[in-house]
């Protein structure tokens, strides 16, 4: 993790460690179990390396996701890498707050719609998933899928350690 996690961070804008060198966000929790947290870390590398999605619409999902679980280290760390990934800030601001931005394309607003769905219902209506399925292809709903389920995980891990972002204190 200190080998690709925490340089991964600081090139993103965000803190992975504190100044001494500890582990922050979901990465401390890692540690608990190592054999899992490595293999879960390798589903995230694969998802990112295999996704068909570009980085903006996968910034979009996690955003999204996050906002629904109120994952406060999670909302932090991922504005930064919106904002690495061009983002712009009031977009990023409407969905922290867990808001539809008007102003993204439509496919991203098509992918938070479906990571939306997914992590409030549990459920995706036809209507919806046709219009993924037109703007992604099945592959696409896929990735937006196995992305939203990723980040369910990573945003539960940070619940319940109650992990804040930098600067906060857990609630």
């Amino acid at each position: 993790m200190t080998a690709t996690a925490v340089p991964w961070a600081q090139r993103s804008g965000f803190m992975a460690s504190t100044t001494d060198g500890r582990l922050i966000g979901p990465f401390n929790p890692c540690l608990l179990n190592p054999g899992l947290a490595a293999a879960f870390l390798k589903l995230q590398a694969a998802e990112q390396q295999c996704s068909l999605l570009d980085e903006r619409t996968r910034q979009v999902v996690i955003l999204t996701v996050g906002a629904v679980w109120d994952a406060p280290y999670e909302l932090y760390a991922h504005s930064a890498v919106a904002r690495h990934a061009g983002l712009p800030e009031p977009v990023i601001a409407e969905l922290v707050a867990g808001r539809e931005p008007q102003a993204l394309p439509e496919d991203q607003r098509t992918a938070h719609r479906l990571a939306r769905a997914l992590s409030t219902a549990h459920q995706v209506d036809e209507a919806l998933y046709n219009q993924a399925v037109q703007r992604f292809g099945s592959a696409g709903v896929f990735d937006i899928t196995a992305l939203t389920g990723i980040y369910h995980t990573v945003c539960g891990i940070l619940n319940a350690f109650a992990i804040p972002a930098p600067g906060r204190h857990p609630h």
